[in-house]
């Protein structure tokens, strides 16, 4: 929960009031499984799930790191490839059509690479 806090860019007040009126609870620590879904639901419901003004969601941003992790890229690996491909220099300036055409190349690029 502290990592989408942190990529929603709540501010404490925001994340404990959200964990108490959709979960009824007071921590992250005190959620149980219905607990996690229902706020997962929340966000992907609200404001919240989008990252910008473009459409690019939390889901997308969070795939594309996790296959960025799978790569074994590091560094400004990824920026490099936003930059080249997309003319952009990190994720949050994509839009989800963008983000979208990200996951298929990130997710063909393993594909074609034994060694991931």
């Amino acid at each position: 929960m502290h990592i989408v806090k942190k990529e929603l860019s709540l501010s404490e007040a925001e994340y404990r009031r959200i964990l108490r009126e959709v979960a009824q609870v007071d921590s992250a620590k005190d959620l149980d499984e219905t607990g996690f879904r229902k706020l997962m639901n929340y966000f992907v419901r609200s404001r919240y799930y989008r990252v910008n003004p473009l459409g690019l969601t939390i889901r997308q941003k969070l795939y594309i790191n996790y296959l960025v992790e799978q790569l074994g890229w590091e560094g400004g690996h990824l920026q490099n490839f936003l930059h080249k491909y997309y003319r952009k220099s990190s994720v949050s300036e994509l839009s989800k059509h963008e983000a979208i055409n990200v996951i298929e190349s990130l997710k063909n690029i393993q594909k074609h690479n034994p060694s991931v």
